[in-house]
């Protein structure tokens, strides 16, 4: 570790062993959120959201292919990722590398493990043709935690997402058929502290990461773990509270946000 990072980690802890944090919040509060949808004309769903200084867009295609063997009845759902080199000098251009893969895995977790979206109403022909979502992640500005910030974006953009079926002469385009959307809350340690919606500084000196999906009635939907340090079992307990909590808020926001 360098002096600098060496320095800014002693005045983080320094901070929090004093209930503090740079930005003045409280361990388990969010930054502001802003979400604005139909961003992108030529997509079928949009969205731009911003977590504090962090800023991404997603853009929903929709398009007909075949279903996987295993689910000939189902629509397909991929996920993407970009790390533009605008957004942060540790981006880099030309194939995705692992962060862009972790971020796309866990975004596509949280929706497919809540079966968010209704696979089974996106089944054209049996074994022959389905609808395929194609869910595409830029980060635009990175300020720590992209986690929760492209997650956000991605249900945005999903709730306002109508499927193209006039473009392919199959009648009238209608909402893509959606359920309760899951909401992403992450928090980091460092030494003993944890804190929610960890800023690029507090990621920078973070040992663990916990991404907690829950749903409207506040059950869990998704977890991953991230980083090689751990967390004990109360701080657990208390990760899956604060996401709870804040991710009734943030549902809120994002039903108002899409006009439901």
């Amino acid at each position: 570790m360098t002096i600098t990072p060496s320095i800014k980690k002693d005045y983080l802890i320094n901070l929090a062993e004093n209930g503090k944090r740079t930005d003045g919040r409280k361990f388990d509060e969010f930054r502001k959120i802003s979400i604005e949808t139909g961003v992108i004309s030529k997509a079928e769903g949009s969205a731009r959201v911003k977590i504090g200084n962090t800023q991404v867009i997603s853009g929903i295609k929709m398009d007909i292919g075949e279903p996987y063997p295993d689910s000939p009845e189902s629509g397909v759902m991929t996920t993407a990722a970009e790390l533009i080199p605008l957004a942060s000098p540790d981006f880099e251009a030309g194939p995705p590398r692992e962060n862009a893969i972790e971020l796309a895995r866990v975004v596509d977790r949280g929706i497919r493990e809540s079966e968010l979206i209704e696979v089974d109403k996106l089944c054209i022909e049996p074994g022959e043709k389905v609808w395929m979502v194609f869910i595409d992640i830029h980060i635009l500005d990175f300020d720590g935690n992209l986690f929760d910030a492209a997650s956000l974006a991605s249900l945005a953009a999903l709730l306002t997402t109508n499927v193209p079926a006039e473009r392919f002469d199959l009648g009238e385009d209608y909402p893509l058929p959606l359920k309760e959307p899951p909401i992403s809350c992450t928090s980091v340690k460092y030494k003993d502290t944890v804190v929610m919606d960890p800023s690029l500084d507090e990621e920078e000196i973070a040992e663990a990461r916990l991404t907690v999906a829950t749903d409207i009635n506040g059950h869990l939907r998704a977890m991953q773990k991230g980083l090689n340090g751990s967390f004990t079992v109360d701080e657990i307990k208390k990760v899956i509270k604060a996401s709870i909590d804040n991710g009734r808020k943030i549902q809120e926001q994002l039903y108002k946000s899409v006009g439901k």
